[in-house]
């Protein structure tokens, strides 16, 4: 392999703060309001042209596992709510928001904060001291430059500035490395609700779970089109606005630039020829039109960094609780098939999960100082990652490693040495000055059963 040797430079360290946090998705967001509401001067770095990850750049703003979520997760939806952007319509506890509106509203609680943010920025490099992180080093127009803080908190998903950092991860399936197939989601337009109810996704009295998934397959083959995912889904956001999940992406890794190019051309290719179709029908479908494909194809698995704790299937078979315990989780299982062969939705394994807790732990690097991380890259595995890698959750697990990450910035400690209960009386600090949710948990001893993305 032919290589080329880089000239070694020193690069200016661009920012000092308390807290940086890589990566501006649900999880992220959640982390910098939650440390700045701490106390801390902090900077938030995202690779693309908005906050919100998934949620904005991926176009899926389905916000999943969100109910028993109190703080971040409540203020969003209650702001949301204000602005008139959430869909009204039942869907056990899920909810659907306008992407553009989120957008605005997230830059919005930024800058009530003083929070720092760089877009077009990404984590590229990282600068370990005595097995501490000091700094983190990205590339922009701007060019390569270095940021110094405190404490760091991965939100990157993909957990990148934990590897950059020599952190030790998982990836895939652990007999066969393979991984949750991507998806990219597109908004549509020109239909209207009373025109295409009976596809749209919503809880219907008397209908069965997902009718609206099971009449829009039989409408696609009755017009010649099997799509690429099995489990088609039509979310809505407003009366003439929906978001749609019709595609898998199998066997690409979300940590290989070509992989990830060749599933979004692929994607984008078949959301075009169903939507053609479908309009070529006719009917109710006469008007359809892709209004955009999202930016950023839909990544559901990356890498999981090696934590104090690692999330397992036991846990959450047994519905675990822990003292360190950061959000409760009550979404199943939810592996989408990695094998077109076998399946086009879901694996459907044996286990299946009770509402359960994770542990603050599993959010503190183990093999590096200084080290937070939130969202679908905190320690876990393969199965427990596929039910708490929804956004509900994230956006939890980022409050809880903001809210540690402040104290830990503030007393010039690890963030393993921060005690759990100085994080606990910062989360119920936060939980009361923000809107608090009314949503009941359900019973420790219930079976999870909310929707499937």
């Amino acid at each position: 392999m032919e290589t080329y040797q880089e000239p070694s430079r020193e690069l200016r360290v661009v920012s000092h703060c308390d807290v940086l946090v890589a990566g501006g998705g649900p999880a992220g967001i959640a982390a910098a309001i939650a440390a700045a509401d701490g106390g801390a001067r902090v900077t938030i770095l995202e690779t693309h042209g908005q906050l919100g990850g998934i949620w904005t750049s991926g176009l899926l703003a389905w916000i999943l596992d969100a109910d028993n979520k109190p703080g971040v997760m409540r203020l969003i939806l209650d702001r949301m709510h204000e602005l008139g952007a959430r869909s009204p319509l039942n869907t056990r506890g899920s909810f659907s928001c306008d992407p553009e509106k989120l957008k605005l509203l997230l830059e919005t609680l930024c800058a009530e904060r003083g929070i720092t943010i760089r877009l077009h920025t990404r984590v590229c490099a990282a600068g370990v001291t005595d097995g501490r992180l000091r700094v983190v080093i990205t590339e922009s127009k701007s060019g390569r430059e270095a940021w110094a803080a405190k404490t760091f908190i991965d939100c990157t998903g993909d957990g990148d500035l934990g590897a950059a950092a020599g952190c030790g991860f998982a990836v895939g399936h652990p007999h066969t490395g393979r991984t949750q197939p991507m998806s990219l989601i597109t908004l549509i337009g020109g239909v209207q609700y009373e025109q295409i109810k009976q596809y749209v996704h919503e809880t219907r009295e008397g209908k069965p779970w997902r009718c609206g998934t099971n009449e829009l397959l039989a409408k696609l083959k009755s017009i010649g089109i099997e799509p690429s995912y099995g489990s088609p889904i039509v979310m809505h956001v407003y009366d003439d606005l929906y978001m749609v999940m019709i595609n898998h992406q199998y066997n690409a890794v979300g940590l290989n630039a070509d992989e990830i190019t060749q599933a979004t051309l692929a994607a984008r290719a078949e959301l075009h020829r169903i939507f053609d179709g479908l309009r070529a029908s006719g009917g109710e479908w006469a008007n359809v039109k892709i209004v955009a494909t999202a930016p950023q194809i839909g990544v559901r698995e990356g890498r999981r960094l090696r934590g104090l704790y690692e999330m397992t299937r036991d846990d959450l078979i047994a519905g675990a609780t822990f003292p360190d315990a950061i959000c409760r989780v009550t979404f199943p299982i939810d592996v989408h098939s990695t094998d077109p062969n076998q399946s086009k939705s879901f694996a459907h394994p044996p286990e299946k999960a009770k509402p359960y807790d994770i542990p603050l732990r599993a959010l503190i690097a183990a093999d590096i100082d200084g080290l937070l991380m939130a969202g679908r890259c905190i320690s876990g595995d393969f199965i427990a990652h596929s039910s708490y890698r929804v956004t509900g959750n994230a956006v939890a697990m980022g409050q809880a490693a903001g809210a540690c990450a402040a104290l830990a910035a503030k007393r010039n400690i690890s963030p393993r040495d921060v005690p759990f209960s100085d994080v606990s009386a910062a989360l119920q600090t936060l939980n009361d000055r923000l809107p608090a949710s009314t949503a009941t948990i359900p019973s420790r001893s219930s079976t999870a059963s909310a929707p499937r993305p």
